[in-house]
């Protein structure tokens, strides 16, 4: 099972990465499609909020996971390039499902069981 926090990790990144969509299209038609400026007057502070909300989720995440120093700043750099933020939700998910998949004993298997040293 996921857990609560890599959940709204990557309820996060998505929204994040649909916002920056959002502000692209806006930019567009302020810029080249007539100025226009609706759509960045509404999605630039929504993305602005959501870009927050993500880097904020990525330190949550980093530290519940004990993330390496270098995760968490491939993480932050992600947040600034349009779309980053799904490859890099894609990249923690894969790890974790790796290693969630790694502590499961094949069947057939004992489970692994903690020994305590007397």
């Amino acid at each position: 099972m996921i857990p609560l926090d890599l959940k709204i990790f990557r309820v996060v990144a998505i929204a994040e990465a649909c916002s920056w969509a959002g502000l692209l299209i806006g930019m567009y038609f302020k810029y080249l499609g007539g100025g226009n400026d609706i759509g960045v007057a509404i999605f630039g502070p929504i993305h602005g909020a959501l870009f927050m909300a993500y880097l904020l989720a990525v330190l949550v995440s980093a530290r519940l996971h004990s993330w390496p120093l270098k995760e968490l700043l491939i993480g932050g750099i992600c947040s600034v390039p349009p779309f980053a933020t799904l490859w890099f939700d894609h990249r923690v998910m894969k790890r974790f499902r790796a290693q969630r998949d790694a502590d499961v004993p094949a069947p057939g298997e004992e489970p692994k069981r903690a020994t305590a040293d007397v």
